[in-house]
């Protein structure tokens, strides 16, 4: 189990857990990325800053479930969300080289949920599939108290500030998706790699429509515990479920 600093989190809205995959195991990871990329182009697409995406990678390389409940990262989840976790949304996204004016686009996700320890009804694993410093693409954040009241944006970056966050390729990056936070576009002549998923309270609404959750792990896998953390079903695998009955 990858160990979690709890105090920062609660202090920063965020933690790095470094690297958490190297040597094969990332190896691994990149190539399933790219193969991805290569087999099922047709279902990427492009989204905004600077970004192509496809968020069915269960469905076009299930083996993209051995990221999602890593066991030197899932523990971590778990234990910032106070108990066991669902699937909520994972999207694989890809930033080409640039050459154009750097932007950001800063925003949160979701509301806080106050009903929470840390006001976190969802979390995010950002994990970097390439080398990311200075002179390539990153994420970004601006830190914030989980325990204070949340500022507007502008107010926000000006009292919390920007921490760019950096690593070698497998680095982990956790963050409640109500703190403020952006992909940073810059002209670099590298691409940037991230996997990136979506976890959710098992007794809380589905996040989001952009996911679909195969049948065979949250109806016929013959593990209960896999079947729990994918089953709460969005509409989406409701009505492609409905359609393919």
């Amino acid at each position: 189990m990858t160990d979690v600093d709890t105090p920062f989190f609660a202090a920063n809205g965020y933690v790095n857990l470094g690297q958490v995959l190297a040597g094969e195991a990332l190896q691994e990871a990149i190539q399933l990325f790219d193969e991805d990329r290569s087999a099922s182009g047709w279902n990427w697409s492009l989204y905004s800053n600077h970004q192509t995406i496809n968020c069915d990678t269960l469905v076009t390389s299930p083996a993209v479930d051995g990221l999602i409940r890593h066991p030197l990262i899932l523990p971590a989840i778990e234990s910032l969300m106070g108990g066991p976790v669902c699937f909520s949304e994972i999207c694989a996204r890809h930033m080409a080289a640039f050459e154009g004016e750097p932007f950001q686009g800063w925003h949160r996700d979701r509301p806080r949920w106050d009903d929470h320890a840390f006001r976190m009804d969802y979390i995010q694993l950002m994990l970097y599939l390439s080398d990311v410093g200075p002179a390539t693409h990153c994420f970004s954040i601006s830190p914030e108290r989980l325990d204070e009241p949340q500022l507007e944006k502008d107010v926000q970056l000006k009292e919390g500030g920007i921490v760019d966050l950096h690593g070698p390729a497998g680095t982990a990056v956790l963050f409640n998706i109500s703190v403020l936070h952006t992909a940073t576009v810059r002209v670099t002549e590298k691409e940037r790699k991230t996997v990136q998923v979506y976890y959710g309270h098992r007794d809380r609404p589905a996040l989001s429509n952009d996911s679909s959750i195969p049948a065979t792990l949250w109806r016929d896998h013959a593990d209960a515990e896999t079947r729990a953390f994918y089953g709460n079903l969005n509409d989406k695998t409701r009505k492609y479920l409905a359609a393919f009955e």
